[in-house]
């Protein structure tokens, strides 16, 4: 799987700052360590498990003995989800050098080990009970056939076949659920680290001990020290969460509601298969269960006459707009007597161990669900939801937008539809839904600035209105990047790495003043002493090469044959073998970017589709292809009214999607979206950013402005043009704050021109 630059450069920085305070850590005792404690802060769809699996497998290589890695979460979806992604799913090649089990599959063979790290996954109700003294749960048991002492007991004694004492990490997904009798029950187990995910901090006061240590004794300031943050910005702009959030207010009935989200439903799924993208958007409907208005509702009824909110939805999907009832599942505990059954062809579950299992083979587009499934179960394809009030507090509901964020196939697509979550809330009265708006504005803005959000209130027919489809068809050609002049370079450099699978000097390297606890003497005489290590545990070459291009340009990574047998070399970190494979990633990337050139293909055009926009917020124009556009800041507003006196056709384009352009620089995968696009005649198309100064001082931006076209190949040219505020030199220094500087290309070289007034600049702009 490859990760982002933003999640490795967070997975780096939790492991080395672990990797710096275990060369000196602070002691409770002479053989109980203080834990290093870390909260990573990211927003919900930025990949925290992936951040935290990169971690430990990062942690694991400063390690010298194979660390056992306990895996928390609140959620039974939510561990059996963990569970599946790092076994066997998409996260297993991240945790290669582990190990995965459930907790309560875990022997005393398994900890005995020396060949792996172990990560043993469970939820906290496996262990979280006070008295562990007489306790039924089957990890305080002991099973006398397999050892003396309980798995609790074993795993805080963690000897290796070596004597040796395994380091213990402990990894708390969804750490904002982490309470005080939690945290003394992992303390208990003489953790060496604590790591908690989450995207609201919150930090029991169970910790108060260990934070005043390591500030005390450490110098650690908070959050520098104790909080890893994820940049939103990062997240949005990889295309892992969707860019516009939409929500509706109704007091209404439900059927109101659920037919404007329906009608958007077919809108997107039909703009999904006209670009036929490999999903198919779903709807979720939340409610409460067997509760109506604080009554429980009359199973000893008809199926027909239950006002059970899951029933009335369910009817209403299947009955009115005759959706296939094989697409709708019901995932919640809603009751049916005997006499009264469910029809058959009612999806039910009920939350059972083996449900989530069927629920996911059954890949349902319409999942009517109650907190059960709120917690854990995510799915990029979900687009809309639609929440009834009744359900609970304004959290849950926040809680729910969370479960709608994530982006299919990370990217965003051609048309804001697709890059939007729609939520369809109704309520009893319209303040609720100005509490609920004024929630979300506030976490929006502080945890998601980047993400937009829009509203509307009250009539049916609303959201129609938030669509504007272009006045004439105009069409864009595909900006991609042709790597194929890089193909041999890069082969010339990946024969150049050395083949380490023989060499048993080169590939081992000091492990630094990291200590472990280690038992000496025969079983007779024997004591625990604490003995420096010279070695970490070893990776293979290809783990070192691929994760280190990644960090930079991870694009490059497709063009290397990584199935070379060299890199099956096992190296230890701070090895000479490990240094020289991390050179090569970087000579790797250098050459990626210097061969590769970004191109235009006219071959595969693709129209301007409609735009999203807020009708008191609009601003309208004569020439521009849509009725108007909003979220316009000043400099842009004041760009596009002049723009638009030039009677030329342009359009503002998204800030992600629609018209992109990738770049080639260091930092990896990162794309330009010009602010706008202008069609002057059938030759050219110019498009203009506004806000440039960023792209200037990068020297990439030299191949930005000069986007090809293969050979024989018709059509209009890409011409860009940055706009940036005050006046710039030739050497791309700014020397004055007055008027603008146009920026475009002239024999190889950026040339910028001055302009005094906007009307100037758009004049500039515009010449071919």
């Amino acid at each position: 799987m490859q990760l982002f630059p933003f999640q490795i450069e967070a997975s780096s920085k939790i492991a080395e700052r672990f990797r710096d305070y275990s060369q000196d850590p602070l002691m409770v005792n002479l053989r109980r360590k203080v834990p290093f404690y870390q909260n990573l802060h990211s927003i919900t769809g930025s990949g925290k498990t992936v951040i935290l699996a990169d971690s430990i497998a990062q942690m694991r290589t400063f390690l010298p003995a194979e660390p056992i890695v306990l895996w928390l979460s609140r959620g039974k979806v939510v561990v059996w989800q963990t569970y599946n992604n790092l076994s066997s799913g998409k996260y297993a090649d991240i945790a290669a050098g582990f190990t995965v089990k459930p907790l309560l599959d875990c022997s005393q063979i398994d900890i005995e080990s020396s060949s792996q790290g172990l990560i043993l996954v469970t939820t906290v109700a496996k262990f979280n009970q006070k008295d562990k003294e007489g306790s039924a749960r089957k990890i305080f048991q002991m099973s006398l056939d397999v050892s003396n002492l309980s798995l609790w007991e074993m795993l805080k004694e963690r000897k290796n076949s070596e004597g040796r004492r395994r380091p213990f990490i402990v990894v708390y997904d969804e750490g904002h659920n982490l309470t005080d009798q939690q945290t003394h029950l992992i303390l208990d187990l003489e953790p060496d680290a604590l790591i908690a995910a989450s995207a609201t901090m919150r930090v029991p006061d169970a910790l108060s001990g260990t934070i005043s240590r390591l500030k005390s004794d450490k110098g650690w300031s908070e959050p520098d020290s104790f909080v890893t943050a994820v940049k939103s910005s990062d997240v949005v702009q990889s295309g892992l969460v969707k860019q516009h959030i939409l929500l509706g207010g109704y007091v209404t009935p439900m059927e109101v509601a659920v037919d404007e989200l329906l009608e958007s439903w077919k809108r997107v799924d039909n703009e999904a298969s006209r670009l036929r993208l490999p999903l198919k958007p779903k709807a979720i409907y939340v409610s409460n269960t067997n509760v109506v208005s604080g009554i429980q509702d009359n199973v000893k009824t008809p199926f027909e006459q239950r006002q059970a909110r899951p029933i009335l939805i369910w009817r209403h999907l299947v009955e009115n707009h005759e959706i296939n009832a094989e697409e709708i599942a019901v995932y919640c505990n809603l009751k049916f007597d005997p006499h009264y059954p469910a029809p058959k062809n009612l999806n039910l579950f009920a939350g059972k161990d083996s449900d989530y299992d069927r629920f996911l083979e059954g890949n349902f587009r319409h999942i009517i669900f109650n907190q059960t499934l709120q917690e854990g179960w995510d799915d990029p394809a979900c687009y809309f939801a639609y929440i009834d009030k009744d359900m609970g507090s304004k959290d849950q509901i926040t809680q729910v937008i969370g479960r709608v964020l994530r982006q299919p196939l990370a990217t965003h697509f051609q048309g804001s539809s697709l890059n939007t979550a729609h939520f369809y809330i109704r309520t009893d009265e319209k303040k609720v839904f100005e509490i609920v708006l004024e929630d979300v504005k506030q976490k929006i803005a502080s945890d998601s600035p980047e993400i937009t959000l829009s509203f509307y209130k009250g009539d049916k027919g609303s959201s129609k209105k938030l669509n504007h489809d272009p006045k004439k068809v105009k069409q864009l050609p595909e900006i991609s990047i042709d790597a194929s002049k890089a193909t041999q370079p890069i082969m010339g450099v990946v024969e150049g790495i050395h083949d380490y699978r023989t060499d048993t000097v080169n590939t081992v390297g000091k492990g630094g003043r990291i200590q472990i606890l280690q038992t000496i003497g025969n079983a007779s005489n024997n004591h625990d002493e604490w003995v420096e290590v010279n070695h970490s545990n070893s990776v293979t070459a290809r783990w070192v090469f691929v994760r280190e291009i990644q960090k930079t340009y991870s694009r490059a990574v497709n063009l290397c044959d990584i199935e070379n047998p060299k890199f099956d070399a096992m190296v230890e970190y701070n090895s000479i073998a490990a240094n020289h494979i991390r050179e090569k990633a970087h000579e790797l990337v250098r050459v990626y970017l210097n061969h590769s050139e970004i191109i235009q293909n006219p071959m595969n055009p693709f129209n301007v589709p409609s735009v999203s926009v807020l009708p008191e917020k609009m601003l309208s124009f004569s020439n521009a292809l849509h009725a108007g556009y909003t979220v316009l800041n000043n400099l842009e507003k004041d760009f596009a009214i002049e723009l638009d006196k030039s009677k030329r056709v342009w359009f503002k384009n998204e800030s992600r999607g629609l018209f992109e352009i990738p770049l080639l620089n260091d930092g990896g995968g990162k794309t330009f979206n010009p602010d706008f696009v202008v069609w002057v005649g059938d030759t050219h198309i110019i498009a203009i950013d506004t806000k440039g100064d960023h792209l200037i001082v990068e020297d990439s931006s030299r191949k930005l402005f000069d986007i090809g076209k293969p050979k024989n190949m018709n059509g209009p040219e890409i011409l860009i043009r940055l706009v940036t505020q005050g006046e710039w030199s030739d050497s791309v220094q700014k020397i004055g704050h007055d008027g603008f500087t146009v920026w475009t290309i002239k024999h190889g070289k950026l040339h910028p021109l001055h302009c005094e007034t906007i009307a100037e600049t758009v004049k500039q702009s515009l010449l071919v």
